[in-house]
């Protein structure tokens, strides 16, 4: 069985939004082309991936969304587009599973997280299909019920 990889405490944003509106089929890392002033800020933790989703044109894939706040000590010289498109950096490979897969009915691209990988900022992307509402009511109730477990264990483990 393979191990499963672990983020480091370095995250910097996550998506929880694209958790709750997509079934998550398989995940990509992809490192992000950034400019200077956007890893200073990243440093900070200014950065928001709601609503951010991939783009995949001209055997490429492009990150769309997402919003990086610009330092105001850091980006004095430079005039800063906090929303602007930036590039993702996959293996050809990859590249072709999600072209492959985005084309099929049903199927979307979305941004989960930006984390810290030793130096390099990395965008951990998913293939995911839509879900309906009553899929996301069943989410939700089988949380409820997990934590409602959860609860009823923790009590029984006092009450010993």
């Amino acid at each position: 069985m393979a191990k499963q990889k672990k983020h480091p405490s370095g995250t910097i944003a996550l998506n929880k939004k694209a958790l709750h509106d997509y079934f998550i089929e398989q995940k990509f890392e992809a490192g992000v082309a950034l400019a200077g002033w956007e890893v200073k800020s990243l440093r900070a933790g200014k950065a928001q991936l709601v609503d951010s989703y991939v783009l995949l044109k001209d055997g490429e894939a492009w990150l769309l969304g997402s919003h990086i706040t610009p330092l105001q000590t850091a980006s004095t010289h430079v005039i800063a587009d906090p929303t602007r498109t930036r590039k993702l950096l996959l293996h050809k490979r990859e590249l072709g599973k999600l072209f492959g897969a985005v084309q099929q009915k049903g199927y979307a691209c979305v941004a989960l997280s930006l984390y810290w990988k030793k130096h390099l900022v990395k965008c951990e992307i998913a293939l995911a299909k839509g879900k309906k509402e009553f899929d996301k009511r069943d989410t939700e109730r089988a949380k409820d019920s997990q934590r409602e477990i959860q609860r009823a264990m923790r009590s029984k483990g006092r009450d010993e």
